[in-house]
């Protein structure tokens, strides 16, 4: 199993040993542990709690007022098939929605320090006599076509291509969908077909009990020789669950399709909304049948987090010094070099070449000639 614990602070010993822990009650994320770190959920955990509701309420309606009633109706055992296989589908899923929002999503573990700088890595940026220090980008070739990843400040690491920060979570995820506000997690590398099922059997859940509901509509008019208005209002709990499913119906029926069309193209929900591979090349497509694959038959990677291991514990003050220190000291850096740069501009301009000036991925560059800005 490929799972670490989270990085060892060196800080917090008390007399040669730190007090250990286990590492979900230690982390730093915004996520909410059950069951001694076993099932992870984001910081809307209770939003779960509503979604269970609106799954449970509509079906136990159901089951009591339409599918009892279809179990007297039907000849043979179709009537009791009705009802197993309703109460199948949705225990089915709701083990859909707690895989899908108690398992770690694709937690990239914090690194505990910044990365060295390498004095032959590209990526590293000089400032007038200053000492190389990372830059908030790279470059990476995939598929023949470059993309840029980021560094994030919070977990002090490069983010591998398609991983984003979840502010909400606070934690840098894998192969980053979006975050769901109603199963309570983000939709990731390790989750994200556990979703998929979920809402697409949802949307089949709606249609089985829109579908009977108007079969057992339809019997009632047969029975008893009346209108299709009469027969509505001898069944109002029928009445109740065609409108809920038919509303219901066009949420998890129109994510079903736009999450198809997604998985069709290889691309995520946040890939879509910020690139719009429509107008240029998506690196990560590999033809629809091969993207279907790679969601549905490949296997799911094991976490990289073993939220259950015993670490020191941090100093929540000291956890976060190193994060500080790294940006204090780029903050400080620039802050010098302004300071120098306006001394020999002001005072007495005395270098020939072009002083340059890199803050963050951006350059100034300071002529000293015409005491010109110019920003590329």
């Amino acid at each position: 199993m490929n799972s670490v614990a989270p990085p060892e602070s060196q800080d917090g010993a008390v007399g040669g040993a730190a007090e250990m822990v286990r590492a979900y009650r230690d982390w730093q994320g915004s996520n909410k542990f059950f069951l001694g770190g076993r099932f992870v959920f984001g910081p809307d955990v209770r939003s779960v709690a509503l979604t269970i509701f609106l799954i449970v309420g509509p079906s136990a309606v159901f089951c009591v007022f339409v599918a009892r009633k279809l179990m007297d109706d039907f000849s043979g055992d179709w009537g009791i098939a009705v009802m197993v296989v309703y109460v199948v589908s949705t225990l089915y899923v709701l083990v859909l929605l707690l895989l899908t929002s108690g398992r770690d999503p694709g937690i990239i573990p914090r690194n505990s320090q910044p990365p060295e700088p390498e004095s032959c890595d590209n990526s590293l940026e000089f400032g007038n006599g200053a000492r190389p220090r990372l830059a908030r980008s790279k470059d990476v070739v995939i598929n023949g076509i470059t993309v840029k990843v980021k560094y994030c400040d919070t977990c002090m690491l490069y983010r591998p291509p398609r991983c984003s920060h979840c502010s909400i979570c606070d934690n840098c995820v894998e192969h980053f969908d979006h975050h769901c506000p109603w199963v309570g997690q983000c939709i990731g590398l390790r989750n994200y077909r556990f979703f998929f099922m979920f809402v697409f059997s949802s949307a089949l859940l709606c249609l089985y009990v829109h579908g009977f509901c108007w079969v057992y509509i339809k019997m009632i008019m047969n029975s008893e020789d009346i209108s299709i208005w009469r027969a509505m209002t001898k069944t109002p709990a029928s009445i109740v669950l065609i409108i809920y499913t038919f509303l219901a119906l066009w949420f998890v029926g129109g994510l079903s399709v736009f999450h198809l069309y997604l998985i069709s193209t290889n691309q995520s929900t946040y890939e879509n909304f910020r690139y719009q591979y429509s107008r240029r090349a998506n690196p990560y497509n590999k033809g629809t049948i091969r993207n279907f694959m790679e969601v549905f038959c490949t296997s799911i990677p094991s976490s990289k987090n073993n939220f259950r291991a015993r670490v020191p514990k941090k100093n929540a003050t000291q956890s976060n010094s190193a994060s500080a220190r790294f940006s204090t000291k780029n903050m400080g850096n620039v802050k010098v070099e302004q300071q120098h740069q306006e001394k020999a501009i002001w005072d007495e301009p005395t270098i020939d070449s072009h002083t340059v000036l890199t803050i963050g991925s951006s350059r100034i560059t300071l002529a000293n000639d015409d005491h010109n800005t110019n920003w590329q």
